[in-house]
């Protein structure tokens, strides 16, 4: 048992190995470059381009989707709510779709979401996968790789080495997500303010009419 374990991890080092090795640095556009096998596709269908290829562990897909012209994100929290709505659209592409262990990550100096998205045919068949998503105000990009459960132990190596591969031009920088810095003001705080406004309004009011009431006694 022991031999079998150490020729089977043997060959899958050789594989990732392999993998790293034959990676070959493809730009996606004149901002955005990622490794990927020699043998990748490439459709480009109404503007969206999609790039995939099979991997010794997985699949590689990376797609770059156009955003439409419309007014610049102005603050962090818009670049926040964009990519929360990103997620929901991508789980909501499978019914028996869940987005696990979402969080911020960052590739060159801008701001991305990473997360896993596990999906069931409803059979038990569970597939992986782990997708990077990265927001400009030109293209939205997606970097997945996917993945059986059975493998989820051995393909870590393969994929840090296709999402280590994500290189950015060095002229993108935060305006190329949003435009000032700073969370901007929530729902949640307008309310706040507003109701600690309308607090001190109504005590300023009340001490007034208690002075005057005082004044007439």
């Amino acid at each position: 048992m022991k031999k079998l374990f150490l020729i089977s991890a043997t060959l899958v080092l050789s594989a990732f190995a392999g993998f790293s090795q034959s990676l070959k640095p493809v730009a996606i556009d004149k901002e955005v470059t990622v490794s990927l096998p020699p043998t990748y596709k490439k459709i480009d269908t109404l503007g969206q381009q999609i790039y995939s290829s099979n991997a010794p562990m997985g699949y590689v897909v990376v797609m770059r989707t156009p955003n439409a012209k419309a007014t610049p994100l102005k603050h962090e929290g818009d670049l926040d709510d964009v990519m929360k709505q990103s997620i929901k659209n991508i789980q909501a592409e499978n019914s028996y779709a869940s987005a696990q262990f979402v969080r911020d990550t960052t590739i060159g100096k801008l701001k991305a979401k990473t997360f896993t998205l596990q999906t069931d045919n409803g059979g038990g068949d569970i597939q992986l996968r782990n997708i990077v998503l990265l927001y400009t105000n030109a293209a939205t990009y997606i970097f997945e790789y996917a993945y059986p459960n059975a493998r989820k132990e051995m393909v870590s190596g393969e994929y840090k080495n296709f999402v280590s591969s994500i290189k950015l031009a060095p002229t993108l920088d935060r305006t190329d997500q949003y435009l000032a810095n700073g969370h901007g003001f929530s729902v949640v705080w307008l309310i706040v303010m507003i109701g600690g406004v309308a607090l001190i309004v109504g005590a300023i009011y009340w001490y007034r009419k208690r002075q005057r009431e005082l004044a007439l006694e």
